[in-house]
This record gives C-alpha cells, structure tokens and sequence, in this order.
C-alpha cells in the first residue's frame, strides 16, 4: 500500500515537471534569444558613408557632414577602423608583393654610398704670371689639352721686365766699379722667376728680349683658361689651371646616421657606369668633420689611381664599404621599396590578415641603410608580412578609402592635391568618392590617351629641363602642356571618366600656368610637385600606353618627399639636379 503511493506521488511529479517544461520552456528560450540579440545589437557600430573614419556605437548623425549614420559594414568583414581591404584586381594591376620580416645580417654590413668624381686638389696647380705685360701668344688652345712642365705656355710683352733687362746690360758694364749695383739688379730679374741662364744670355748678348717666354712648371691637364691672347695682365695674375688626374677624388654622401659606420683607411670598392664590369680598389682618405646642414650629410674622400685615365671629374660613381660595426647578427631589416617617407615619419604598409588582402599603416623608426635594406628599430616584429612592391598604390589606396596613409597621419580626412600626392579635391562628388580603388584603370578611348600622352611628354622633357636646371627652357615647355592640355577633347570620355578628369584638369593647368610665368628655378620646382601629383593621378587612371615610373626623393620639398614621373627606371631628380642628381628611388611602376 505505501509502495504504491509513492509510486503515485512519483508519476504525478514527472508529469507536472513535463507540464512545466511544455508550457515555460519555450518563452525561455526565446527570452535567451532576445537577449542575445540585444547584446548582438548594442556591439552594432554605425559609421558614415561620406567619412568612414566615424564610428558611433549607436544612430545618429554624422559630426562633420550632419548625414545620418549607417551600420557599419567593416565589423562584417572583421576590419577594424585602420584597416582597409584590396580587390584582387587591383592587387594583379598595381603587382603588389609582399614580403615576410625576418632577421638577417644586412647583406654582411655591406653599405652602398653614390658620390662624383672630382680633381685631386692636392695634385692641382695654378700657373701664374711673375710680371705685368701683355699676352703677345698663347700657345694652350682648349681646356683639356695636356701640357708637360717646361712646355712654352705663353709669350708676354712686359714693360717693366724691358726696362729691367736694360739695366742688367748697363749694370754689367759697371760690376767691377759697382758690384752691390750689379748684384741688386740680378736679384730683380730672379724674382720676376728669370733663370740664371736667361740672365747670362741678356748679360753676355747685351740685347733686351721683347717678347719674354712662361714655361709650365708642372705636368697635367688643363681644366680651366682664365685669359686669353692679347689680354693685359698684372704681376701674380692666374693665367691656367692645371690638374694632375693620375690620382682623382670620389666624394661620396654620408647621412649622418651612417657616420659612425666609417674611418679613416677602410677599403671601398668603387664602380662606375662607364665600365660596369669593373671593380676599383681605393680607402677612405678623408670624412669631413663638418656637416652639411641642407642635406644632413657629410663627404666621405676616396683617393683612386687614375693612371689609365679611366676616372673623368664629374663622373658618377657608386661605393660599397663594409662597415665598422661587425656585431650585426639579428638585425631586423627591411627592403627599402617598402618604405615611405613624409618629413621625419617612415610608414609602411602590413598585410594584417595573411590569407585576405588587408592592409593597414604602420610607422617605423628606421636605422641605418645598409645596401638596399633598412634597420628596422621600431614598430615590426620578425614574421610581419608587408609591401615590397607597389607600396604607392597601397597608400593611394589607403587616402581614398579615408584611412591613415603616409600624408594623412590620422585618416579619415580627404585630402587635395596641395596636401597628397594622390589625394582628391575636396570638391569630388560622392559618385567619385565611391570609386575607392582610383589604380583600378578606368577604360577610355585610345584617342584620349594619345592626348594624354602628348601632355605627358611635355612634362617629361620640364622634369628634365629641370634636371638641367634650366628654366628658360622648364617654361617652355610648360607652355608647351598648356597648349596641348587645351587640345584635349572633353567629349571622349564617359561620366565617370569625365567625373575624374575634370578636377585634375583645373590643377594640372593651375601648376604648369605658374611654371611658364616665372624665371625662377626654386618657384618652378615648388609648382612642379603640384603638378606632378595630379599627373600621377591622371597616368595611374587612364593610363598612356606605355611603362611609367613614379619616383620619389625624401629630401624634396624641405625633407617632406616629392614624387615625381619618369620614363627611365634611372633616377635623374628634377628638384636638386646636379645638387643631388641621384637622390631618389622607385616607388611604383605603372604599366
């Protein structure tokens, strides 16, 4: 009996805990499900289709512009607001490569320096005249010509080395009566550098010489004439100079990073364009205690033997000189296509997810470049992955998706042409603005991109008038992409092509406009930047049918960079010229 009443009190408690379940259990698991969207729904960030830079945990409107936020599509994707993500066709266009940071020893502490040939001033001579007069006869025809000491230079007529021979004669009649006479005069005519046998010949002659000859005191090469025949010339005058090239200087540019990385006697391999093949043993003779305040730089000497001839001043040279510091092991470096500089900042770009295109900024503090690598000394880890190749285009990229990019430190703002080299005018419609990826080559006619073309050659020869320092003909030649940036026939592009063309238009004419008005090489160059920007821009949309190189030269533009466009992989800078003709490097192919 008591058996069965539990078994009763048994059933009737497992069928009211199935009632229960039945009837609350669901509402519970809804309730779960409810709050579980709440918590999904407060993580929902909201950003702004104009500034993307905005992100707001809730609705609202956006700060700058007053248009109403949109949820944020980048959570989605896993992106975080730094980030920003490239298409595949982009990346194949632009052939961006990546490469993974690992340690290594800095090509064995070798470092490469760029410098020029110059005289030997230790082995230079002036020839001066030792008395006044009159070239009667130069016998030097050219600078250039090779003389031999004790080769006649120049025969001059001398008033006063006439009058001082006559009174040799006259005193040599008088030296037994009047020796300290005698003597003084002597005296006289070795101080104008006469010889003891020219004295005797005009003593033991007795006649005057009108015309008296200048005999090279040294061998070597005449590299500058200072008068010429039938000039009056005074006592001590310069009339040649002359260098002796069998031994010749290499001046060589040391940043004063890589100061500490040199001394006096290391062996330096020295090569030259001229004969590529060969290798020229020097060592550093000389490192200047002063530095050059404009390019924060100092000259490193190398003496060479230059016996074969082999060496012209001026001549172009580069160096590789293994450096002091030998304890190098671990060293973090980095090639330096991955490196963009913006005054004293140094960025480059990571590849933040290693199976997905995704890119963000990052700063460096860079050490010593060592061959065509950097120390890394902050801000990457061995086994980070970044841009090697293409790194340009990553960063136009980066400007026009609104995210931190080398010129736009905090991301996020737009910016003009005046601010970046690939930045858009402020006024760009939103239909531009959404073509986030501007490298991706829009299609145009062919036409359209000979016209292009012809603008383009304009500016190639003004970057290289302006190698030339030449100005005269920098303004020529802007007047010249005046003429044929007017020529172009709007009609041949599209919308969109026509959307993109217009604002660089205004610009590319505003710079050259103000290249042609001036004379003044320093105003040109400043103009010239402006003007390379936007025609950065215009080459990388529609393209001119052939390769294309976009360079870049840190120290332009007082130490903040300058970019500039160029047929030749060879760099030829436009804003120094012979200044520093090789400082630069390429940033970006466009094919």
């Amino acid at each position: 009996m008591k058996t069965n009443k539990i078994l009763i009190y048994l059933g009737i408690l497992a069928v009211g805990l199935l009632l229960g379940w039945l009837l609350f259990g669901g509402s519970s698991k809804e309730e779960a499900d409810h709050n579980h969207n709440e918590v999904a729904q407060t993580n929902q960030m909201w950003t702004c289709s104009m500034h993307p830079q905005i992100m707001q945990p809730e609705p609202g409107d956006c700060p700058i512009c007053g248009m109403d936020l949109i949820p944020a599509e980048a959570g989605a994707d896993g992106l975080t607001a730094d980030q920003f993500k490239l298409t595949a066709n982009a990346m194949a266009l632009a052939n961006i490569q990546t490469t993974i940071v690992g340690n290594g020893s800095a090509e064995n502490g070798i470092i490469k320096l760029s410098g020029k040939i110059a005289e030997n001033e230790e082995a230079n001579a002036v020839q001066v005249s030792y008395f006044s007069g009159r070239i009667e006869r130069l016998n030097i025809s050219f600078t250039g010509e090779e003389v031999r000491k004790g080769q006649l230079l120049a025969t001059i007529y001398s008033p006063e080395l006439y009058a001082a021979q006559q009174e040799l004669i006259t005193a040599a009649s008088l030296k037994a009566s009047q020796p300290a006479l005698y003597k003084a005069v002597r005296n006289k005519l070795k101080l104008w550098k006469l010889s003891e046998t020219q004295i005797n010949q005009i003593e033991s002659s007795g006649k005057v010489i009108e015309n008296f000859p200048v005999y090279a005191t040294v061998s070597g090469t005449v590299t500058e004439k200072l008068v010429e025949q039938g000039d009056y010339i005074k006592q001590g005058q310069p009339l040649l100079k002359i260098a002796n090239l069998n031994t010749v200087w290499a001046n060589f540019d040391v940043y004063e990073n890589q100061i500490e990385q040199f001394k006096k006697g290391q062996e330096v391999s020295v090569s030259t364009n001229a004969y590529p093949n060969k290798q020229f043993k020097g060592t550093v003779d000389f490192i200047n205690p002063v530095l050059n305040t404009k390019t924060r730089t100092v000259t490193l000497r190398v003496v060479l033997n230059n016996t074969d001839d082999i060496f012209k001043p001026g001549m172009f040279v580069t160096a590789e000189i293994k450096s002091t510091q030998t304890d190098r092991n671990g060293v973090l470096t980095i090639p330096s296509s991955a490196v963009l500089w913006t005054g004293e900042r140094s960025v480059v770009y990571l590849k933040a997810n290693p199976n997905e295109p995704v890119f963000e900024l990052k700063e460096v503090a860079l050490g010593n470049k060592i061959g065509d690598n950097y120390e890394v000394l902050e801000g990457l880890f061995t086994g980070n992955e970044i841009v090697t190749n293409g790194t340009f285009t990553v960063d136009a990229a980066a400007q026009l998706q609104g995210k931190k990019s080398m010129m736009n430190k905090q991301g996020g703002k737009t910016m003009t042409g005046h601010e970046g080299h690939l930045g858009m005018d402020n006024n760009t419609s939103k239909k531009e603005s959404d073509h986030t990826n501007m490298n991706e080559r829009l299609k145009v006619s062919e036409k359209f991109q000979e016209q292009l073309k012809e603008i383009y050659n304009d500016y190639i020869n003004l970057k290289d008038a302006l190698v030339k320092e030449d100005s005269k003909g920098s303004s020529q030649n802007a007047s010249s992409l005046l003429s044929n940036l007017s020529r172009v026939d709007m009609k041949l592009l599209k919308d969109e092509a026509h959307n993109h063309w217009m604002p660089l238009v205004d610009e590319i004419k505003s710079s050259a406009t103000s290249i042609s008005e001036t004379s003044d090489i320093k105003s040109q160059r400043d103009h010239f930047k402006h003007l390379s920007s936007h025609l950065i821009k215009a080459v990388q949309i529609f393209g001119v049918n052939e390769k294309v190189y976009v360079e870049f030269c840190p120290m332009a533009d007082n130490n903040n960079g300058a970019y500039w466009l160029s047929k030749e992989e060879q760099i030829l800078n436009p804003y120094f010229g012979d200044a520093m003709l090789k400082c630069g490097e390429v940033k970006q192919t466009i094919e």
